[in-house]
């Protein structure tokens, strides 16, 4: 009922009021949380070094305002149908996932927080086949509520990434499709060390993992908010698998093959990513092992 209360609420104030509400609020918070606002224009310094401290500023504060917006759309997904699906976004690389369902083994598609990447699961589930999104689950029961009850709206299932393997493993085995945001900052345990915009960061190993033991199709999603204001939802190419036999070696060398197809997205457009995210938390040295 709560949940429903709330997605009312946000109905009844017109999307582009709530647009420039969400821009507002986004302005604040760069101004008033200091930390995240370093650690964002640290990121974007480091990051892009032959970018001016005006470049750097513009880039972060456009951040914090991408993410507020796609955040102020969410609920606009419960809304979503074929008929106008049309007026909020438009999807490329299709047949690339068409033919990587074909082959069977279950679809693995990977992307970050960027853009608007909720629309565009919704999206191609609507013109498709619901997708299983692979999700950490939320600090607060409230808004954990209202995104399950969303991304359920077109079918779209969330599995919490919490011993989910099996689970996983069984749905690739039926042809499932599993969506996996990997751009965000892991444990020493939980991944390796990849390069990323030319640090090392620590990376999820989970989806090459379940790549190299499942044989399923990897494939990148990336939703951008285009000048315009409609979005484009592009699917890229399979990304074939390295499989040598060493298993480590070829986790590593997959996770970073990702990796690098976000990193060059992100670098055409730097505005969309969630830059005050601590992606390079995990340093080397909390590793007992170290990945070259």
């Amino acid at each position: 009922m709560k949940k429903k209360i709330a997605i009312f609420i946000a109905r009844i104030i017109p999307l582009p009021v709530r647009r420039i509400i969400a821009i507002g609020l986004a302005r604040l918070s760069y101004y008033l949380l200091l930390q995240y606002r370093l650690i964002a224009i640290h990121n974007l310094t480091r990051s892009f070094p032959e970018k001016s401290s005006e470049e750097i500023l513009k880039i972060a504060k456009y951040s914090y305002a991408s993410f507020a917006v796609t955040m102020a759309e969410f609920t606009d997904i419960l809304y979503l149908n074929k008929d106008n699906l049309h007026c909020w976004v438009s999807v490329r690389g299709l047949d690339h996932y068409e033919k990587a369902c074909r082959e069977g083994k279950g679809v693995l598609l990977f992307s970050a927080h960027f853009g608007n990447w909720e629309i565009g699961s919704a999206a191609l589930a609507m013109m498709t086949k619901p997708l299983i999104f692979m999700v950490r689950l939320l600090d607060s029961p409230f808004i954990e509520d209202i995104s399950t009850y969303v991304r359920g709206f077109c079918g779209n299932v969330s599995l919490h990434k919490d011993n989910a393997m099996r689970p996983t493993l069984r749905l690739l085995k039926k042809g499932e499709t599993i969506i996996l945001l990997i751009d965000q900052n892991v444990a020493w345990y939980e991944g390796v060390f990849i390069n990323f915009f030319g640090r090392r960061a620590c990376a999820t190993s989970g989806l090459a993992t379940l790549a190299l033991h499942t044989g399923a199709a990897v494939l990148p999603i990336f939703t951008t908010r285009m000048p315009e204001g409609k979005y484009l939802t592009q699917i890229g190419p399979k990304v074939e698998t390295v499989n040598t036999g060493n298993r480590d070696r070829d986790v590593l060398m997959n996770t970073q093959n990702y990796n690098k197809i976000i990193e060059d997205h992100i670098r055409k457009y730097p505005q969309q990513w969630l830059w005050l995210h601590q992606r390079w938390k995990t340093k080397l040295c909390q590793a007992k092992r170290i990945n070259i």
